[in-house]
């Protein structure tokens, strides 16, 4: 997703099978808060009870709440409130919630034409908030104009795009342009509750990809094009009330909702409250008072706030510290000179000391020293080290990455660095980063813009990199879906670059990476697709196209005062917002 939290997505679904284990003390529940990792190990204050205000924060500004139009994982959960995706995850903490589950379709796909062909059935009675039927043509409607019109709504994946089949050439220009109204011939819907799906080529994993919320249905005749994210007609459990851009939105119970078409949602609290740009160490004070629920962004608590938690062991037991399938990365610009040198790459991959920038995230609690593209808790993940680091105590031995850099003949060289400003963390890495390349003769100087603009203008527009010299992206990133290809292919596939929300912020377009990745997501056999995932990832390395920093975890307060938490890997590790409630 840029699952990247950070995304990241990418919280599990608290259903009412897993609630009512919790509520009896059954196996995989905690009662209380007062145990370190509860959520990740089960349901932390398991609870049915209807009522009061769920109250969110985030330090910034959400790039959009139009389920369209993002990538990231803190946005994939928060819009299941509003809006239902084909399928999604089951109930589970940890790596229990990876396993997928129907949502606004009525069972898993049916996979016809060797895996080109599939065909999802709608729940019958779904309705809009304003009472309509929910039918197969909003479905495809809804995939048209997030894949389709990238002038208008260019922030989420692109996955359809490259892979429904008559899209060859681009030819098909989304609803927004298209004069004859008929929409792709490659999305069928026979009947009002029947969508089908055909692909340029198989495509094991479509399954996952229809969790993402660009299959949440959008009734063309209610689309408002780039300013739908003020008012998003509901599918789920809750509407929009009011929206105060850049201050405040608030979700009220959707009327129309019913327990009848959807097991996995429980509408318990009456409102839904997140309030924007408020400081980080604010939300962090607000949590332990009770008087904000959940950090939406999922990030984690500041710097200052991890170091009195870890030392106060009461405080500590209110935390979780789960991975979620992320890695903390720079990404190396293969087109902007000299990284478009492969010995310039390789010389950054050993010049930037990583115990020093994990320092500057908040030390091995917030995960350890990366090598890999892959993160340790994704399948297909293999141990390797092809720029390893040596130490003379505390000093990084720089001996390889001057030959390199001396190899790559660019001399004194200078460059820019992109972060996102409202993520102290990620400047503070930067930072590192910088002083890192000073010592091999490489003088960056670090730009940064908020976490709501960062891909749409900055980081992901390949012409603004250019003109501005960015060499080097700050970027974490987690699994669009628990599968190597769900976490590779958006940032490695050549096909995935595009003139913003871009993820591909290393601009690699390698023949054989592109051909491997499409191969791979083609062959049925899993345990192939993932020994291809791994070698993918060797490759990704043997190109120097980003430099892994730390597997990333995140250290989470668990508020007191909300029930039904559960942190799980599928929405890279932050808590489930579906079932979220106050606790009486």
């Amino acid at each position: 997703m840029r699952r990247s939290v950070p995304v990241a997505t990418i919280a599990a679904i608290t259903s009412a099978g897993l609630l009512l284990a919790g509520c009896s003390g059954g196996k995989g529940s905690s009662e209380g808060s007062g145990e370190a990792n509860a959520a990740t190990k089960g349901v932390v204050n398991a609870s049915d009870a209807k009522g009061g205000t769920v109250t969110y924060a985030m330090s910034d500004a959400p790039e959009s709440f139009d389920p369209g139009n993002t990538y990231y994982a803190f946005i994939y959960n928060f819009s299941r409130l509003y809006a239902r995706p084909l399928t999604t995850f089951k109930p589970g903490p940890g790596p229990k919630g990876n396993q997928l589950v129907p949502d606004l379709a009525e069972s898993m796909g049916k996979p016809s034409d060797g895996g080109k062909t599939w065909t999802y059935k709608l729940r019958k009675g779904v309705k809009y908030e304003d009472g309509s039927t929910v039918t197969s043509q909003d479905v495809k409607y809804a995939v048209e104009r997030s894949n389709f019109a990238r002038d208008v709504l260019s922030l989420g994946p692109n996955y359809f795009q490259q892979f429904l089949k008559d899209n060859d050439g681009g030819g098909y220009k989304g609803p927004y342009k298209d004069k004859s109204k008929a929409g792709l011939k490659s999305i069928e819907t026979p009947d009002d509750q029947t969508v089908v799906f055909h692909l340029k080529k198989p495509f094991a994993e479509f399954d996952y990809l229809v969790s993402a919320p660009q299959t949440a249905p959008v009734p063309q005749a209610k689309d408002k094009g780039a300013d739908y994210t003020k008012a998003v007609l509901s599918t789920g459990s809750y509407k929009f009330q009011s929206y105060q851009e850049g201050k405040q939105l608030t979700l009220v119970r959707n009327p129309q909702w019913s327990a009848k078409t959807d097991p996995l949602r429980k509408q318990l609290p009456d409102k839904i409250v997140l309030n924007l740009k408020v400081a980080q160490s604010t939300i962090d004070k607000d949590l332990q008072s009770g008087n904000t629920l959940v950090d939406l962004a999922g990030r984690g608590v500041d710097g200052q706030t991890q170091a009195q938690l870890l030392t106060d062991s009461k405080e500590k037991a209110n935390t979780d510290n789960a991975p979620g399938q992320r890695l903390v990365y720079t990404a190396i610009n293969t087109k902007v000179k000299p990284f478009d040198n492969i010995e310039c790459r390789k010389a950054v991959e050993y010049a930037i000391d990583k115990k020093a920038v994990q320092t500057a995230l908040g030390g091995p609690i917030r995960g350890e020293i990366a090598s890999t593209t892959l993160p340790t808790d994704l399948a297909g993940y293999q141990k390797f080290d092809l720029y390893p680091q040596k130490y003379d105590g505390d000093k990084l031995d720089l001996a390889e990455a001057k030959k390199h850099w001396d190899k790559c003949g660019a001399g004194k060289a200078t460059t820019t660095i992109l972060a996102r400003n409202d993520r102290q963390d990620e400047v503070d890495a930067a930072t590192s980063v910088i002083e890192s390349l000073k010592k091999i003769g490489v003088t960056a100087k670090i730009q940064s813009y908020p976490t709501s603009k960062y891909f749409s203008d900055y980081a992901g527009v390949p012409e603004f990199n250019k003109k501005n010299n960015v060499g080097l992206i700050m970027m974490q990133w987690g699994a669009d879906f628990p599968t190597g290809y769900g976490y590779l292919q958006q940032i490695l596939n050549g096909k995935a670059i595009s003139k913003s929300g871009n993820t591909n912020l290393s601009q690699l377009d390698d023949p054989e990476i592109n051909k491997l990745l499409e191969t791979a997501i083609a062959n049925t056999d899993k345990a192939a697709r993932e020994k291809a995932y791994a070698e993918i990832d060797k490759k990704t390395m043997e190109q120097a196209a980003l430099v892994p920093l730390t597997y990333f975890k995140v250290l989470m307060y668990r508020s007191p005062k909300a029930t039904n938490l559960v942190s799980t890997s599928a929405f890279s590790g932050e808590y489930d917002y579906l079932n979220i409630g106050v606790k009486k």
